[in-house]
């Protein structure tokens, strides 16, 4: 009997369902840009798995919600976040204001700022923040 983990799946996988992929490519996108901006502490990926359970919900009650998972899952976070980490991700030129979902609920999401830089980065592709 060996410890190893169990694989996780990857979104590609032609096994898992349309929902199970597109929740894990979610699932990526939002741990990739927590990474990025060094958020990615045990506590906050445990926010995103909860909040991911509550998106599996959401999407098998409304099946056209699929598009739009992966920025709702983002905003998801980021309204917990604010509570316990603060605000994320900070905008790179306005240091004090996070970045923030668009569309609010729709296909395609970007990280973008409301105060003048526009949109900065799809979700899934944010960098770390200049020095």
């Amino acid at each position: 009997m060996t410890d190893e983990p169990t694989p996780v799946p990857s979104p590609d996988d032609p096994a898992l369902a349309a929902t199970d992929r597109e929740l894990l490519r979610a699932r990526a996108l939002v741990l990739h840009d927590l990474a990025a901006r060094g958020a990615d502490t045990a506590d906050v990926v445990d926010l995103v798995e909860t909040a991911l359970a509550q998106r599996r919900w959401w999407v098998q009650s409304w099946p056209d919600g699929l598009p739009m998972v992966a920025g709702q899952l983002a905003q998801d976070v980021q309204d917990v976040m604010i509570d316990t980490e603060g605000r994320w991700p900070a905008c790179p030129v306005h240091r004090d204001e996070a970045l923030q979902v668009e569309p609010e609920l729709g296909a395609d999401p970007e990280w973008v700022c409301e105060h003048g830089c526009g949109a900065l980065a799809p979700l899934g592709a944010l960098g770390p923040l200049p020095d």
